[in-house]
């Protein structure tokens, strides 16, 4: 099944073509990486992609919905339900422990307290940092607070989770670590991830790799 299908999506920034015509299908459970150059567009394609950015032109369909006809208020509603988001740096919040930050989506959705915590606890028994709960970020190493941000991005169901340099600030050792998990993930949810990467091997070893090169997918 056909998740994500984006058509003829073109980005500019003023006078600047970031995106040319730009077509993807991403079909559910499949693990995409994007890779290119810095400046190919890799970023902007996953920020629309995620809904953060509009298209300059295009469209977005989401399991055959277009969601660029939804309102803002309907497209943030529909972000929070359906997208998760990892990024380069983890963006935990310092003054909240490793659980309170995994369930911090949820408690923004207003769901139930209870089934968040169990729900949060089963990720970090998956990723063997259930002695960890407690501890706020600055006792946490990179690779686990990166992992934690993997659980955050989980915590409401999301159909996709989009990563963008989810191991570019980890060792080597702990971007094996990460990688690994999302293929677990997605053996155990179903889950689809789009990953743009750096990393080399990463990059090969998804079922699917996307190469851009000045706003253009070449392959």
């Amino acid at each position: 099944m056909v998740m994500i299908k984006a058509t003829n999506i073109s980005k500019d920034f003023g006078n600047l073509n970031v995106l040319n015509n730009v077509n993807v299908s991403i079909k559910q459970s499949e693990i995409v990486s994007i890779v290119g150059k810095s400046g190919a567009g890799k970023t902007t394609l996953l920020q629309i992609l995620g809904t953060l950015e509009k298209p300059t032109l295009g469209e977005i369909y989401y399991e055959e919905s277009n969601i660029l006809n939804l309102g803002e208020n309907d497209i943030s509603k529909f972000r929070n339900e359906n997208i998760g988001f990892i990024f380069q740096f983890h963006h935990l919040l310092p003054e909240f422990t490793a659980l309170e930050n995994i369930c911090m989506p949820g408690f923004i959705a207003k769901k139930n307290k209870k089934e968040l915590h169990d729900k949060a606890m089963h990720f970090l028994n998956l990723m063997g940092l259930e002695q960890r709960k407690n501890h706020k970020p600055n006792e946490l190493s990179g690779g686990e607070q990166q992992r934690i941000s993997v659980a955050r991005a989980l915590i409401n169901n999301p159909k996709v989770i989009l990563a963008d340099e989810p191991s570019g600030n980890l060792d080597t050792e702990s971007a094996n670590e990460l990688h690994e998990l999302f293929f677990k993930l997605r053996d155990a949810y179903k889950q689809t991830f789009i990953i743009v990467t750096h990393n080399t091997k990463l990059a090969e070893i998804a079922d699917r790799k996307i190469v851009m090169r000045d706003g253009n997918i070449i392959n």
